[in-house]
């Protein structure tokens, strides 16, 4: 097939690759020239896992530009996938997307033949009928159902990982405004993914409310854990991961994102709660259970930076290990570590921190405080009283005991060495699991070397 995809961004990029990897001439629409240029030269727009090297890959089905006119008429589905900003009383702005419906209403007013416009960004429920619609055939002069198609299909993919989920999703979402456009997109991801996922059709609304509710529930069951680990922190012996472990079997609550550790972050996630709350409030329905899920994950940080200050000497040094909100990526929006380093900042704590991806997308936020950026993990855990893992990122499991500043105390959020606490430190502290744990397990593994 011939697509078009206005957006080049996060999304955009990984998607026009990874449709052309399926064999689709694919036509890329964004108002940033250097995005449109990158594109054109082979060049990843974004930083994503494997983006770089499919683009590559797969130049010959891949071109950009800035005209909505020249892609629309050079395709067949158009798919939108523009920033839809969170506005003040939390719901999603749809400004983007209705500049872009213009555009491509303009083009499909030139154009004979039966278009599809899919829209992919989040938006609310009531957005893709009660907006976008009514733009497109105010623009175009057409009838949607009739002259065109239009369907409301999000994806559900995470930064770092983004070309994997759209090639291995659980559930493609469509939401149509008739059949012939459900059909198509149906048929389409159906040669595209490399996993069988069940394909849901439902109208525009159906699927708007789908979209917001998977990754409330999602942040819910995070903040579940969390208070979950919270809980084993008070009694002897507890640990969070045994008891996730178990409780995660059963399979009407399933192991995934059942990890109790640090709050949720990201682009997604904490914006996608909200605007739930306020939509269930707007409509006058108590969101008490969302409105509960981010009053927890709020707390995580408050929590945290107290545990940090009760352990720092006088004068001391915190170090934070992990700046992006999840490993894999140079995201640090709603990130717990920034958030850990900024609160840390203003009560005059002097920081030390290192990511291996988003140094330079943290610097902009802690400007202005006394913090230092380390060369290295090994560098950052070298100068630290007190060291926090607030990102699991693979290369921190290599941090061994020398690592460590003689004395300091480790605060190892993710559980990364609790199998084998570090014998430098003065204090080792993994969340989620309760008092005389970490002095068990030093005495089993001082045992099992004596043994040796």
């Amino acid at each position: 097939m011939k697509l078009s995809i206005i957006g080049l961004g996060k999304l955009g990029s990984p998607m026009a690759a990874v449709m052309a990897h399926k064999g689709h001439t694919v036509i890329g629409v964004d108002l940033n020239p250097a995005f449109v240029a990158a594109l054109q030269q082979g060049r990843a727009p974004v930083n994503e896992t494997g983006l770089a090297e499919m683009i590559h890959g797969n130049r010959e089905r891949l071109t950009a530009t800035q005209s909505f006119e020249e892609a629309i008429l050079a395709s067949e589905i158009t798919f939108i996938i523009v920033p839809t900003p969170s506005g003040p009383d939390g719901t999603f702005s749809v400004k983007y997307v209705l500049d872009a419906a213009g555009q491509i209403g303009a083009a499909l007013r030139k154009k004979n033949e039966w278009h599809l416009v899919a829209l992919c960004s989040t938006v609310m429920p009531g957005a893709t009928g009660g907006h976008l619609l009514p733009a497109l055939e105010a623009h175009s002069g057409k009838k949607c159902g009739v002259d065109f198609g239009l369907c409301y299909n999000p994806e559900f993919i995470a930064l770092g990982s983004v070309i994997h989920d759209m090639l291995n999703p659980d559930m493609i979402l469509i939401g149509e405004s008739d059949a012939r456009s459900g059909n198509l997109l149906e048929k389409m991801y159906k040669g595209m993914c490399d996993s069988d996922p069940r394909i849901q059709r439902m109208n525009f609304v159906n699927a708007e409310l789908t979209k917001i509710s998977v990754n409330t529930y999602v942040t819910t069951k995070i903040s579940y854990a969390n208070m979950l680990a919270q809980m084993c922190e008070t009694l002897p012996g507890a640990e969070v991961d045994v008891v996730t472990s178990a409780i995660g079997c059963d399979s009407r609550i399933g192991r995934k994102y059942l990890k109790g550790a640090l709050g949720y972050g990201g682009p997604c996630f904490p914006r996608d709660n909200i605007a739930f709350s306020a939509l269930a409030r707007a409509n006058g329905v108590p969101a008490l259970l969302a409105e509960a899920t981010d009053q927890v994950n709020r707390r995580q940080v408050e929590r945290l930076v107290e545990l940090v200050v009760s352990r720092l000497p006088r004068d001391g040094t915190a170090g934070v290990l992990g700046l992006s909100y999840k490993p894999d990526t140079e995201v640090v929006e709603e990130s717990q570590g920034l958030a850990l380093a900024q609160c840390l900042l203003k009560r005059g704590v002097r920081v030390v921190a290192f990511d291996p991806a988003a140094m330079d997308n943290a610097k902009s936020r802690l400007a202005g405080g006394d913090v230092a950026f380390a060369a290295s993990a090994k560098d950052c855990a070298g100068q630290a009283d007190v060291l926090a893992i607030m990102t699991p990122w693979s290369e921190f499991h290599e941090l061994r005991a020398a690592d460590l500043k003689r004395g300091s105390v480790l605060i190892d959020c993710w559980r990364l060495f609790v199998e084998d606490p570090p014998d430098t430190v003065a204090e080792y502290i993994a969340l989620g699991c309760g008092p005389e744990t970490h002095a068990a397990r030093r005495v089993r593994i001082a045992v099992a070397r004596s043994g040796d």
